[in-house]
């Protein structure tokens, strides 16, 4: 076992032994208020392992956003919500594009982690990312969001690497009438929502929104103008509907469009050979509809079938992209017995693209269609009812790249007493390429070379890429030692095999395109391993009736190792310096007399050591007035500690970072 995963889990077994005298020592004292900690730990999630059990029961490091933390945050969009997720890595690099992943491998398309609205998926295959800034979700219709650390491949599929972000909204029975928000300030200058919701006979209700804003620019390293202001109009509806008494439907659609500004280095042209630094506008839109069936076979047994389609696009002057999705998804879960309950599912998945070639970026093929076909089975056995479980289960998964892959899982739970759980894990996953892996030509850069003969820096995919593996042993403890105070940690140790590396090719003459020059070329390979370790702590502590505090903190450590034909010297230590070691944060909820709220939250973020970026503290501040039943007034600070600072600059961008604005604004929200 490595020196590390044992310093680890001794933290563990001191903070158990910590947490068990404390809860000793608070036996026979009456509990003075009514507190609601408890609550809290028994929040009903489903994404863990595809059926509704409770957080504290999960065999898994998992995270809620519910309501309430969303309504107290201030937070107008969903990056800034999942910045008080511990071991979440958050970085805005300009006011439309963040770096977000779990555990490490952080980057602008942060290839490791998956991210569901609704279950459907918003990971694009294409870059092997989330494109944040066309996924325009109303805050006030979000139920809760349930963020998994660590592997969920073996239900969710592949992709689903280092964690899964599931977003889910709220049934339309639970937006009637309506409601309309407005906002505005310094840097969001204008934005609201309308929406409205009621009844569909006696059995069924709707809701229909339409929401917008217009986002400021920031400002470049040399504080001048980044032209990367953005603007977004987006709107939706959702149905759901009792069909009978066992059966259940759910439609829902939207349609979103947006641009946003953004700097880029780009070939201008090889005669003469100039790259210049671009003000180019990223323009995206894109809709999509779901339906959703679900059926109560008998108290035992249930089914669903979801089916979804998408349609995206996106692309400025020097790329285009179009992207078509249709998803087919049927489970079942049923009990074996008193000691057995079986999950299960059949899954496929059309993914088809186009993609519009320039000067800088092309495809080879411009068009591909790729399908993948996965089923999955995952068995809890109770070895002793409510007290011990084991769950073993495996995802079989047949995609275009590299065929059949298998990522199984063997996870553990005790629950000694009502209070306390322990668990275990031991997962495997993989990530699949991504069509710039595979097929793309990039020319990053054309520069004068000698006796007038330009020189190309290109970037290639490889045909033959390979999945990236990972073998991942987690364990953690929660406990919730009174009605005041609950504490989860988790320590886990990963081995990453056949990660993506970039390798230097053997420069010669290139006629295509014109004129004749000397190409450069990388192309893409897998010949990167390595491992990383890390704990995660957190805490919900009621210090009185009006007041709770939630601090948290993340130790990460990465160690990469390039193959022995590897002829790459950058990826490894880019990798490793591009997450801060370590993270802390402290939320405060604060309920003032007269139907005032206050929430602060302070988080500190480590130094980014392969990109020159010191640590920082971000503040963030929410007062709330709940003027009436249907008023009410907020007034929020963003970044408050801080004028200007960058917060990410990784190597992987395709864009120039921008410096963080200290923001604030205004919001009313009407009910009617």
């Amino acid at each position: 076992m490595k020196p590390f995963l044992i310093r680890a889990l001794a933290c563990e077994l001191v903070l158990i032994a910590l947490t068990m005298l404390a809860s000793q020592a608070q036996n026979g004292q009456p509990d003075l208020t009514a507190l609601n900690i408890e609550d809290l730990m028994n929040v009903d999630v489903t994404s863990a392992s595809k059926k509704e059990q409770k957080l504290s029961q999960v065999p898994g490091a998992i995270f809620v956003i519910t309501t309430e933390d969303i309504r107290r945050s201030g937070a107008t969009n969903i990056p800034d919500l999942l910045r008080m997720v511990p071991g979440l890595e958050v970085a805005q690099i300009n006011p439309s594009t963040w770096a977000i992943s779990a555990r490490g491998f952080n980057g602008e398309y942060s290839d490791k982690l998956l991210v569901l609205i609704d279950g459907r998926t918003v990971y694009t295959p294409s870059f092997s990312g989330v494109f944040w800034d066309a996924h325009d979700v109303p805050l006030d219709s979000i139920e809760r969001i349930e963020v998994i650390r660590g592997p969920g491949a073996t239900v969710w599929g592949a992709n689903a690497v280092n964690g899964v972000i599931s977003i889910i909204t709220k049934s339309a029975r639970d937006t009637q009438r309506g409601v309309v928000t407005a906002n505005g300030g310094t840097l969001e200058h204008i934005g609201g929502m309308i929406r409205y919701g009621g009844p569909i006979g006696n059995r069924g209700a709707y809701r229909v929104f339409t929401d917008g804003f217009e986002m400021g620019h920031f400002l470049t390293p040399e504080h001048q103008n980044g032209e990367d202001d953005w603007y977004i109009f987006h709107g939706g509806f959702r149905a759901d509907g009792q069909v009978s008494s066992k059966d259940s439907l759910t439609l829902e659609g939207e349609a979103i469009r947006g641009n946003a500004g953004e700097r880029a280095n780009s070939i201008v042209s090889l005669l003469p050979p100039v790259t210049s630094t671009l003000d180019l506008r990223d323009r995206f839109s894109g809709w999509s509809v779901l339906g959703r069936w679900k059926r109560v076979i008998s108290p035992g047994s249930e089914a669903s079938l979801q089916i979804y389609f998408d349609r995206s696009d996106r692309g400025d002057t020097t790329y285009g992209l179009g992207l078509n999705t249709f998803d087919i998804d049927f489970q079942h879960q049923v009990n074996w017995g008193r000691l057995q309950e079986l999950v299960w599912g059949l899954g496929y998945r059309l993914s088809s693209d186009h993609m519009e070639e320039d000067l800088r970026i092309s495809f080879e093929p411009p068009e591909l269609v790729t399908q993948i076909f996965s089923s999955f089975v995952q068995d809890e056995i109770a070895i002793r009812r409510r007290r011990l479980y084991v769950n073993l289960g495996t995802k079989f998964e047949h995609e275009f790249y590299n065929g059949f892959n298998l990522q199984p899982s063997a996870r553990v739970t005790w629950t000694p007493d009502d209070r306390d759980t322990f668990w275990a894990a031991f997962s495997g996953a993989q990530r699949t390429p991504s069509r710039v892996e595979t097929s793309i030509r990039y020319n990053v850069a054309a520069l004068p070379g000698t006796d007038n003969l330009p020189t190309l820096i290109s970037v290639f995919g490889n045909p033959d890429q390979r999945n990236e593996r990972l073998i991942a042993t987690q364990a953690g403890f929660r406990k919730q030692l009174s009605n005041r105070l609950s504490v989860d940690s988790t320590a886990f140790f990963n081995q990453y095999h056949d990660l993506s590396s970039d390798e230097p090719g053997s420069p010669g003459l290139e006629a295509n395109p014109p004129p004749l020059h000397l190409l450069i070329p990388y192309h893409f390979a897998n010949l990167v391993h390595g491992e990383t370790h890390g704990i995660e702590i957190f805490a919900n502590v009621k210090l009185a009736s009006r007041w709770t505090l939630s601090p948290g903190y993340t130790f990460l450590t990465m160690h990469l190792h390039r193959d022995a034909a590897s002829m790459d010297m950058t990826t490894a230590a880019d990798t490793e310096g591009g997450s801060p070691n370590q993270q802390a944060q402290l939320r405060s909820n604060v309920n003032l007399p007269w139907h005032w709220q206050w929430t602060t939250s302070a988080y500190f973020v480590g130094r980014l050591p392969a990109q020159a970026i010191p640590s920082y503290t971000r503040l963030d501040s929410n007062l709330a007035w709940q003027a009436s039943d249907k008023i009410s007034l907020g007034l929020v600070g963003q970044d408050l500690l801080r004028g200007l600072h960058p917060e990410y600059a990784g190597p992987d961008l395709t864009e120039l970072p921008s410096l963080i604005r200290r923001s604030a604004y205004a919001r009313i929200t009407w009910r009617f």
